[in-house]
């Protein structure tokens, strides 16, 4: 069992979900339920996973969490670009989310590819 707050990666992802947390405080009412929701949900499910595969018995089973919390983080991706396209989010701070979910993605898969080395 590992204590998912000494990786990285975990450390990057829960930033990640504090600063889109931010970005969405601002989203419109009449999305709390709909884009603001799916997009915290998206975001929290990455440190989430890492977290719950730091849990389990194996590396392999810790590998099959952190291809969750990528698939967590293509989601995020995509639900941050169509809140940028319907404009609720400024291109500045869209660039800034973007570019962090892409270096956790970067990082989920350098990481799992060192777990599959290890099996």
């Amino acid at each position: 069992m590992r204590d998912f707050r000494t990786l990285q990666v975990w450390e990057k992802a829960h930033q990640l979900t504090l600063a889109v947390y931010k970005a969405t405080a601002t989203f419109p009412q009449t999305e709390l339920y709909g884009l603001t929701s799916q997009i915290r949900r998206a975001s929290a499910s990455i440190p989430a996973n890492i977290a719950e595969g730091c849990g389990r018995d194996t590396e392999a089973e810790l590998a099959r969490f952190m291809h969750i919390a990528a698939g967590s983080a293509s989601e995020l991706e995509y639900h941050l670009l169509l809140a940028h396209d319907l404009g609720f989010l400024p291109p500045i701070i869209y660039t800034d989310l973007h570019n962090n979910v892409t270096e956790v993605k970067r990082m989920l898969t350098s990481f799992t590819q060192k777990l599959k080395a290890n099996c």
